[in-house]
């Protein structure tokens, strides 16, 4: 037999077994090599390419011990800043990110021996800010890049950018205030007393240039003495022309009516939290009661309590009890009648004119109450459904 390929089934599943993380005590940091068992290991041990590494750590240990130390420190805090930011996130979710890398360094191959020693090397040196929890402990990187510190710097200076131009903005404004005021204080505002006559004898008196009004002491120049049939008089004399209240009562009320009608409707235009209503026709959209019924129509037999209906179902004839949030409205065909069931005109029927798939909404002609043969657009479809 020929020798095995690289897409042979036994290639195929050693590529398998080797996929992943494996057990850190059969992993050799000196070789980067990861064993799949004890006596891979073991064998691994005793070849020569592990045995030469050995005798060049030997010669400096503590320098080796450095190299991987500083590695596995730049790898956590770049995992950190690019992952997580300056977020505050616990230390284990952090490590166990970075220990899905098969060729990452090892911590036991480290000057640290545990990963709280780590972290609280980290808080010391100042790279990250750390504390204690009772669920462990959290790290939140300080991002020092001189170029985030500029951006940051930036920011500040545009805010307080913008907070002086508005003040000069609302100084500017006050300025042109007073200007227009022409430099004076801003006037009272005028203090109404009740009308009082310090003697029987005297006259009340009303000018009527400005429609502005005084007592006096006596009659002058400028004002008016007016009796009874004085008002009467220039009372008929200026509205002798206009209608009667009656009149005018009796000429508004068709618009009147009219108006009523629509500020009825807009107070029932609160829109409801419930749309169920007998007759109706609706698709069943949850998937607990399996595939028989989901997406499948029914109608609406009765409704209960406002937001749960007896369905019977129009394939099997089965009956439901169902919540209205397990169902949909149904969308018919143009020209198929239709209930609105939520919004101005709730509880209206009407024709289905024209569908807008891009606004989900739809043009509906109303055929039912004194709003018959109205055009209405922009109904939302789940403010109609299909009528049985």
């Amino acid at each position: 037999m020929g020798k095995e390929g690289f897409l042979s089934p036994k290639a195929i599943g050693n590529r398998i077994k080797a996929k992943g993380l494996q057990k850190l005590r059969w992993y050799c940091q000196m070789c980067q090599k990861q064993c799949r068992d004890e006596n891979g290991f073991k064998c691994h041990c005793m070849s020569e390419s592990h045995q030469r590494q050995l005798l060049l750590a030997s010669e400096d240990p503590n320098k080796i011990m450095d190299n991987f130390s500083q590695e596995f420190k730049n790898d956590f805090i770049e995992l950190i800043k690019r992952r997580f930011g300056t977020k505050r996130v616990q230390n284990n979710i952090v490590y166990n990110e970075y220990i899905n890398d098969r060729e990452h360094v090892h911590m036991n191959s480290t000057q640290w021996e545990t990963l709280t020693e780590f972290t609280k090397w980290l808080g010391k040196e100042g790279f990250c800010k750390v504390d204690e929890t009772p669920k462990g402990w959290y790290i939140q990187y300080i991002d020092r890049d001189p170029e985030t510190i500029r951006r940051q710097e930036e920011l500040e200076k545009k805010k307080k950018q913008d907070l002086d131009d508005q003040e000069r903005s609302a100084k500017f404004i006050e300025e042109q205030v007073r200007r227009g005021q022409g430099g004076r204080e801003p006037e009272e505002a005028p203090v109404f007393t009740e009308l009082k006559r310090e003697s029987e004898e005297e006259k009340v008196t009303f000018n009527l240039a400005k429609g502005s009004c005084s007592s006096a002491d006596g009659p002058s120049k400028a004002s008016v003495a007016l009796g009874p049939s004085a008002l009467k008089a220039a009372g008929s004399g200026k509205r002798k022309d206009a209608p009667s209240t009656s009149e005018a009562k009796e000429k508004k009320k068709s618009a009147l009516d009219e108006i009523m009608e629509m500020e009825k409707q807009k107070k029932r235009s609160v829109r409801a939290d419930h749309w169920l209503h007998p007759g109706i026709v609706i698709k069943v959209v949850t998937k607990r009661l399996g595939e028989k019924y989901h997406k499948k129509k029914g109608v609406v037999k009765e409704v209960q309590d406002k937001y749960t209906a007896v369905v019977k179902m129009i394939d099997s004839g089965d009956k439901l009890k169902l919540d209205q949030s397990h169902l949909e409205t149904v969308i018919p065909a143009p020209g198929k009648r239709v209930l609105v069931l939520n919004g101005v005109y709730r509880d209206t029927e009407a024709l289905l004119d024209s569908i807008d798939e891009r606004k989900f909404s739809a043009t509906l002609t109303l055929d039912s109450g004194r709003m018959k043969g109205r055009r209405v657009d922009g109904i939302a479809y789940e403010d109609f459904s299909k009528m049985a």
